[in-house]
This record gives C-alpha cells, sequence and structure tokens, in this order.
C-alpha cells in the first residue's frame, strides 16, 4: 500500500472519513528524524493494509500544521472514525508507532 500525501483539500476524505486507521506523519525535507522515519512508516504502508498511512509536508502545508498545532517534527498522530486519538514527536521504532493506534 502506498503513502497519501495529505493537503488542506483531501484531509477530509482521506483521513476524517476514512474508515480505517490512519497513521499522519507531519514531516519537512530538511528534518534528519522525519527521513530516518520516512521507511519505517513506508514498512507500516507496505505490511499492514488494514492502516492508511498517511504525510503532511509542512513546508508545503502551513495551515495544516496549524490546524494540528504541530511545533516540532516528526509528528504522528493516529486517527479513528475521524478522531485524534494519539500522537508522538520525534523519531520513533516501527512498534511504538503503531502502539499509537492502540487508543
Amino acid at each position: 500500500m502506498k503513502i497519501t500525501e495529505i493537503t488542506a483539500r483531501n484531509l477530509e476524505a482521506e483521513v476524517m472519513q476514512c474508515k480505517k486507521p490512519v497513521l499522519i506523519d507531519f514531516w519537512a525535507p530538511w528534518c534528519g528524524p522525519c527521513r530516518m522515519i520516512a521507511p519505517i512508516m513506508e514498512e507500516i504502508a507496505g505490511e499492514h493494509p488494514e492502516i492508511k498511512v498517511c504525510k503532511v509536508n509542512v513546508d508545503n502545508e502551513p495551515e495544516l500544521s496549524a490546524m494540528f498545532r504541530i511545533t516540532s517534527i516528526p509528528a504522528i498522530f493516529a486517527v479513528k472514525e475521524g478522531r485524534i486519538v494519539d500522537f508522538a514527536v520525534g523519531a520513533r521504532p516501527k512498534e511504538k508507532i503503531l502502539e499509537l493506534l492502540d487508543k
């Protein structure tokens, strides 16, 4: 499964109305820890078809960054049924990222 790029225009359809649990990775190309977790997010997308994995480039989407109150990246949000259930800031191992959806 591929990673979906989220913008202010497609957030509602791709995340809030999604029937699957969603992980959103807020990142930037210049962020070292963001580049460290990028392969982990790709692994999750490939290994877990029951989870939708999305990315938001904070440089391109300041409106979404403000909406989610992003102050540091990487920031990963877990969304279920249109509600944020958990989030984490900073690089994490795959197991810890997946645990965000356990709420």
